[in-house]
């Protein structure tokens, strides 16, 4: 069981708990060895149990710990510890992309397609691994505060599709393919066209197909013609209309058959987005369902083998009596017009067992959880209410973990109180035994101890000025940035706790600060390290205009990339702003100089050398570039060299040493004249260049 301090792994300290869904729990935990927060993804009881579902699971999640993208959720370990399994994820603090479309009604045809293209990237890049997700959909797509879009999950769908029935059974149908609602094989084009209902999503705030059970969704998926988006919104551009067309086709072999074409086309739809560009299939070969294929037979033949108990409730019945050449075994003698009903067979059957599965779960448990967890935010589709529970006289923190696991909200107000120790909640807003509504928020009331500090007021001030008012007070500030259209930008719109409240001293007051009106202003987005076509488009989706773009020298940013922006990102300036960019030439050559006065052989070099010999000076870098080639008698030699390519090079120094002629006696007492000789001496000396 996980607890609040424990330690996972000898390294992961669990702090909080932040998510839930209906395969793991999601807590906020602090890597010691590397020093920052992390995100520990617990795998449920039911799920550890599974050994075949573990091993999967395992192997899928390693691959996806491979994967490093900005684009994408990093899985940074995977583990198992006392019966605890369990995922290390990046932290991403943020909001998932089904909320935001829920706040925002629906997005703008820029903002979707910027979402979609960051969607993509990250996509493609599990893609070149090899790894599909399986599972793309809103709930697994999260924005973060600084505007990054990422895809959570990578990897554990797959785990979860090969190995539990119940996968497309839980929040999924709305986003899966036809052939996954068939049970067939999918592969990265699956993905896009999960990719095109979300984009659809975006765009129009609803989903295309909708339906009583998911058995009717995943119908809708395999026979019924995809509405155009324009339906809803007359004013989405023709591209944008016809990239969803073609990520939704019902086959595979009619949607884009990589990631890069659709980012590609998503790209020129962002700086185009009237033109008629997108290659779409002639709506006259266009087929709402498609004819099962022998191996499509035999895979639903194969699933059929496994659900024998089953299909004696399910067996398919003649469908026209009066089709005397309808053969009682269908599968083995397989008739075109029976394509509808043997795929609804399919997913019947396995529906039927998935939600068998879900029933007894959620039996054991008291309640229903769909959904898969998403990192740090994650969607449920829990409803109906639940007994509240007694967490009088608990610390307040292990409060609220209570709470969160009976899927409610809470919210903390203080009070002076002899009676309890501070940190102690005193009471709730609900009684113990009482029926609460799923999501609903309960008020704690707890201690303040008896001595509890008056929380200042800090409204209308600015943030600093609000910061160092609770600083004084002896509180931690923590700061929210809103929109507000009422109060001005930098100045405090609330705070929690109220003014006059009292609270622990050293604990937290969260003070929300106006970022101005959120029409009335575009955010600059960070545009630092992208190419000069993805920062014209993060740029023009923002609401801005590109400036002036010059190409420098960079010692920090790779060759293309942009290495400077003329304003700050995450700052608030006017619709249409110019922004300035520069595009990095990558790392200019250094070059050196050598200024010097080269003297003679010294003694040290040689003792023999006499002033006056002629010497052929050379001077050489060490890129081979010759500088000087003389020959002199007189020194010291001045030199002075720029612009050297090289910071080291090579001074030779070549001369004649000559002895005299000597007188000798030999052995017969006779004088002997020994002649003079000549030698050729070379001296050499290793030169350090000054950088310029």
């Amino acid at each position: 069981m996980i607890k609040i301090g424990m330690m996972i792994g000898d390294r992961y300290e669990v702090l909080e708990k932040i998510g839930t869904g209906g395969m793991s729990d999601v807590y906020k935990a602090k890597d010691h060895k590397l020093n920052r927060f992390v995100a520990a993804k617990i795998l449920k009881q039911e799920f550890s149990e599974n050994a075949n579902f573990l091993s999967k699971f395992r192997i899928e999640a390693q691959a996806a710990a491979g994967l490093m993208h900005p684009n994408i959720v990093n899985v940074y370990d995977v583990g198992e510890e006392n019966g605890v399994n369990y995922i290390i994820m990046e932290l991403v603090e943020g909001i998932t992309l089904k909320k935001y479309i829920e706040k925002k009604a629906r997005l703008s045809v820029k903002e979707a397609i910027s979402i979609a293209i960051q969607v993509s990237m990250g996509i493609e890049a599990a893609h070149n691994n090899h790894i599909i997700h399986r599972d793309i959909k809103p709930q697994n797509i999260i924005i973060s505060k600084d505007g990054k879009v990422k895809v959570t999950d990578f990897g554990i769908a797959k785990a979860a599709t090969s190995n539990t029935i119940t996968s497309n059974v839980m929040g999924s149908v709305h986003y899966t393919s036809p052939e996954q609602a068939r049970g067939g094989y999918s592969d990265e084009r699956s993905d896009i066209y999960s990719l095109g209902i979300t984009i659809f999503e975006m765009l129009t705030g609803r989903v295309p197909f909708n339906g009583d059970t998911t058995v009717a969704i995943a119908i809708k998926h395999i026979q019924e013609e995809l509405p155009s988006p324009r339906e809803f919104v007359p004013e989405i551009p023709v591209s944008v209309e016809q990239i969803v067309a073609k990520c939704c086709q019902k086959s595979p072999d009619r949607r884009y058959q990589n990631v890069g074409e659709l980012l590609d086309d998503l790209k020129q739809s962002l700086m185009n987005p009237d033109e008629d560009f997108v290659k779409v299939v002639d709506p006259e070969t266009k087929a709402g369902t498609r004819i099962l294929t022998d191996e499509d037979m035999k895979q639903i033949k194969r699933q059929s083998e496994k659900r024998d108990s089953m299909e004696k409730s399910i067996r398919l019945k003649r469908v026209d009596e009066d089709d005397d050449d309808l053969d009682d075994d269908y599968v083995d003698d397989y008739d075109p017009k029976m394509e509808k009903v043997t795929t609804i067979l399919a997913i019947v059957a396995a529906i039927l067992i998935g939600l068998i599965i879900i029933f007894l779960v959620g039996k054991a448990f008291g309640l229903f959880q769909f959904g898969s967890g998403s990192g740090t935010e994650t969607e449920t589709a829990v409803t109906g209410q639940v007994p509240m529970i007694d967490v009088t006289g608990l610390e307040v923190e292990k409060a609220r973990t209570r709470l969160s696991e009976i899927n409610l909200d809470s919210e903390v107000t203080y009070v002076d109180s002899d009676k309890y120790k501070e940190g102690i909640v005193v009471s709730a807003s609900a009684n113990e035994g009482d029926m609460v509504d799923v999501n609903s928020v309960i008020t704690l009331t707890v201690s303040a101890g008896a001595n509890g500090v008056q929380v200042p007021s800090v409204t209308g001030k600015t943030e600093a000025e609000a910061k160092a008012e609770l600083e004084k007070s002896g509180f931690v500030a923590n700061i929210s940035q809103d929109n507000s259209a009422d109060v001005e930008a930098g100045k405090v719109i609330s705070q929690d706790p109220a003014a006059g409240e009292k609270a622990p001293s050293g604990s937290a007051v969260t003070i929300h600060v106006s970022q101005g009106s959120e029409d009335s202003k575009s955010r600059v987005p960070e545009v630092m390290g992208l190419t000069e076509m993805d920062a014209v488009a993060a740029l023009v989706e923002a609401g801005l205009q590109v400036g002036t773009v010059n190409p420098v020298y960079s010692e920090d940013t790779e060759e293309g990339l942009i290495c400077y922006q003329s304003y700050t990102v995450g700052s608030y300036v006017d619709p249409g702003t110019y922004i300035d960019l520069r595009v990095s030439l990558g790392k200019e050559a250094a070059t050196y100089s050598y200024s010097a006065s080269i003297t003679g052989p010294t003694a040290e070099e040689d003792g023999s050398f006499k002033e006056g010999t002629q010497v052929s000076i050379t001077l050489v870098t060490a890129d081979g570039k010759q500088l000087l080639q003389t020959n002199t008698s007189s020194f010291p030699v001045a030199v002075n060299f720029t612009h050297i390519a090289s910071a080291t090079g090579t001074l030779t120094m070549t001369y004649n040493v000559t002895t005299e002629a000597t007188v000798t006696t030999d052995a017969n007492g006779n004088q002997v004249t020994v002649p003079g000789s000549s030698t050729l001496k070379t001296i050499t000396r290793s030169l350090q260049f000054t950088e310029e």
